[in-house]
């Protein structure tokens, strides 16, 4: 799994979704504060771990 940054148009929130890279591409996201369609995705750095030492 994932997670997305994502603001809302419509009243300005910042808020972050979780799901698969599947979902990302078919899911409609709504922000959890106005329920608005209108979001734009974050662009936002990242963290990976493995269990493999190196």
């Amino acid at each position: 799994m994932a997670s997305y940054d994502y603001k809302c148009s419509k009243c300005g929130k910042k808020f972050t979704v979780v799901m698969t890279i599947s979902q990302h591409g078919t899911r409609k996201v709504h922000c959890p504060k106005c329920n608005s369609v209108k979001v734009s995705r974050q662009i936002t750095g990242f963290f990976c771990q493995t269990s493999k030492k190196s």
